[in-house]
C-alpha cells in the first residue's frame, strides 16, 4: 500500500473507560528524560518557540505533563473520554503555573470541536508519542498545517516494537517463542497501525506524499532519526519483574483485543498474558534463573520524526 494512500483508525484506545485509563496510565511507562530532552532541542534548534504546545493522542498526560513544562500553554488531546478523565486526575502545569487542558478531540479534529477552538496560526509544537499510527494522516497534515505558527513542528515518535534485550538469559529462544506466539496467537488483531510501528514508521505518510500533497511543510528542513538500542527511550528501570512485564503488555492493542475476543481466558491459563509469562518462566528456568528471580530487559529501537512549517 503506497504512502499517500494509507488510512487507518484506532478503535480500541479510543473507547476507553476511565478505569481502563487509569489501568493503562499505571501499564505503560513513561518516556526517558532524553528523550524528552531530544525532542525539545529537536524543536528548538530550528527555531521553534516554547509558546503553546499541543499533545495528540495525549492519553493519561505523560507527554503534556513533561513537554508541557517547558511550554506557556498546553492542550492534551485525545479521543477518549476515559483517557481524558485520567489525565485530568493527574493534572500538570506549564512553565507558566497555568493549568494543562485537556480535551477530547480526534486528531482530525485537532480541537476545532472544542468550545474554544485552537486557533489558525496559534501552536508552535504538536506532539504525538505512540500515537500517529491511528491518525488518518491525510485529514491530520492539513489540520496541523492550519494550526501552526510558521516555523513550528510536528514531532512524532515510535518505540517500534521492543525486543528483549540480549543480555538476558536465553534471550534468543525467549524471543523466537515471543515472535511465535505473536504470529499465531495475536497477527488476527493486528490493525494496519501496528505494522506502522513495527517498521518504525517508515510507512508514515508525510505531508509531501500525500496524494494532495500539504505545501505549507518544509521536506528539506524535516528530518528522520533513528534511536539506537542502547539508547534510553522509556524511562523504566531496565531490568523489571514479570508483574510489570504483565501490565505493561496488557496496554497493547493486540492484547487488548485478543482478551476482548476470549473473555472466558482471562486470568486462566489459557490468558495471552499468562502464556506469554509462563513460556518466560519457563525458558529463564532452563538457563538457571531461579523462582522469583525473573526478570526482562527490552531493547527498543524506535525513530522520531520531525516536521517543519515553512517560515
Amino acid at each position: 500500500m503506497s504512502q499517500s494512500s494509507f488510512k487507518t483508525a484506532e478503535k480500541t484506545f479510543s473507547s476507553y473507560n476511565e478505569e481502563q485509563g487509569k489501568a493503562y496510565a499505571a501499564g505503560r511507562p513513561d518516556y526517558h528524560p532524553t528523550l524528552y530532552q531530544f525532542i525539545l532541542d529537536q524543536h528548538t534548534s530550528t527555531n521553534g518557540q516554547l509558546g503553546t504546545l499541543v499533545d495528540v493522542g495525549s492519553g493519561p498526560g505523560n507527554v503534556a505533563r513533561t513537554l508541557g513544562s517547558h511550554f506557556a500553554h498546553v492542550l492534551g488531546l485525545d479521543p477518549s473520554e476515559g483517557m481524558v478523565n485520567t489525565a485530568r486526575s493527574l493534572g500538570g502545569t506549564s512553565s507558566t503555573s497555568e493549568p494543562i487542558h485537556f480535551e477530547v478531540s480526534t486528531a482530525e479534529e485537532l480541537g476545532t470541536n472544542l468550545s474554544s477552538p485552537v486557533q489558525d496560526a496559534s501552536v508552535d509544537l504538536i506532539t504525538a508519542g505512540n500515537a500517529a499510527h491511528w491518525f488518518d494522516m491525510s485529514h491530520f497534515w492539513p489540520a496541523a498545517a492550519r494550526v501552526l505558527k510558521p516555523g513550528g513542528s510536528v514531532i512524532l515518535w515510535t518505540s517500534g516494537g521492543s525486543k528483549i534485550h540480549p543480555s538476558i538469559p536465553n534471550a534468543s529462544a525467549i524471543q523466537d517463542e515471543m515472535d511465535r506466539i505473536e504470529e499465531e496467537q495475536l497477527k488476527p488483531f493486528f490493525e494496519p497501525g501496528n505494522f506502522l510501528t513495527r517498521n518504525r514508521y517508515v510507512d508514515l505518510p508525510l505531508p509531501w506524499n500525500l496524494e494532495t500533497p500539504i505545501p505549507e511543510f518544509d521536506e528539506g528542513a524535516s528530518s528522520r532519526n533513528e534511536w539506537d538500542v542502547n539508547q534510553d527511550f522509556y524511562a523504566i528501570n531496565p531490568l523489571v519483574g514479570l508483574d510489570v512485564f504483565e501490565k505493561m503488555i496488557a496496554t497493547t492493542s493486540p492484547v487488548q483485543r485478543w482478551r476482548e475476543a476470549h473473555p472466558e481466558t482471562i486470568g486462566t491459563e489459557h490468558d495471552i498474558i499468562n502464556i506469554y509469562r509462563q513460556m518466560i518462566e519457563r525458558l529463564l528456568h532452563e538457563a538457571g534463573v531461579e523462582k522469583g528471580q525473573e526478570k526482562l530487559k527490552g531493547a527498543t529501537r524506535g525513530a522520531v520524526l520531525v516536521v517543519k512549517k515553512k517560515m
